[in-house]
């Protein structure tokens, strides 16, 4: 069946708009949320970035993860169903990690809470939201974003070398992340540095590089 060009282009601009989306909500989600709590509360860098949940900006926050998902949930790649499941997964762990908040960490936080174990358990889902989330975020910088279907362009090949050191920084934040948590959760430099929000928001940030190449944004052939 002969399908006209035209009609092709409102899914080329619509699938470049979504790539884009969520790169820019991605890049701009831990800067919003430290200078807005800030500016508005006189707030510090938090622990997390899931921990601003529990300042000022948790609306937002939350709002903002809402709309990641709502791109990747309308997302379906050209890659073929391994694309649109991870595209499903993805959204799916994202709107996890909003409805689910991390387990707040601040004494006059703490101190409120009526029945600290359901708040455990709660961030605890919280944590497994957020590691499955990244990980299909790297998945898609790492195996998806690499495919061509044709012969390699200087400038796909030049994509994919960003988009694998995109995905890789991705995975080694989160090993970080996970070793700190792990074996120097205890530790006060951990939160004295944020260390765990500097290592999130450079995953961020290595996320949404790599989705705003995918939207033609940068690298364009």
């Amino acid at each position: 069946m002969h399908i006209q060009p035209e009609l092709l282009i409102p899914n080329v601009i619509s699938y470049r708009t979504l790539r884009r989306g969520v790169g820019v909500l991605g890049m701009g989600l831990p800067f919003i949320l430290a200078i807005g709590a800030f500016i508005i509360a006189g707030d510090t860098i938090q622990d997390s970035v899931s921990a601003y949940y529990h300042t000022v900006m948790g609306d937002v926050f939350v709002g903002i993860l809402f709309s990641i998902g709502f791109f990747l949930f309308s997302y379906k790649g050209y890659e073929g169903d391994e694309d649109n499941i991870v595209s499903n997964l993805s959204w799916l762990f994202a709107i996890g990690v909003a409805l689910f908040p991390t387990t707040p960490t601040k004494p006059e936080q703490v101190a409120a809470i009526e029945n600290l174990n359901v708040v455990n358990n709660i961030g605890n889902v919280h944590l497994v939201f957020a590691a499955l989330f990244f990980l299909t975020l790297v998945y898609f910088a790492l195996f998806l974003f690499t495919k061509s279907a044709g012969t390699l362009t200087q400038k796909k090949k030049q994509r994919n070398i960003v988009y694998r050191v995109c995905g890789v920084i991705m995975l080694v934040s989160l090993i970080l992340i996970a070793i700190f948590k792990i074996f120097f959760g205890d530790m006060a430099f951990v939160d004295d540095l944020n260390l765990v929000f500097w290592l999130e928001a450079v995953a961020i940030e290595a996320f949404g590089v790599s989705w705003l190449i995918k939207g033609d944004t940068l690298l364009r052939d």
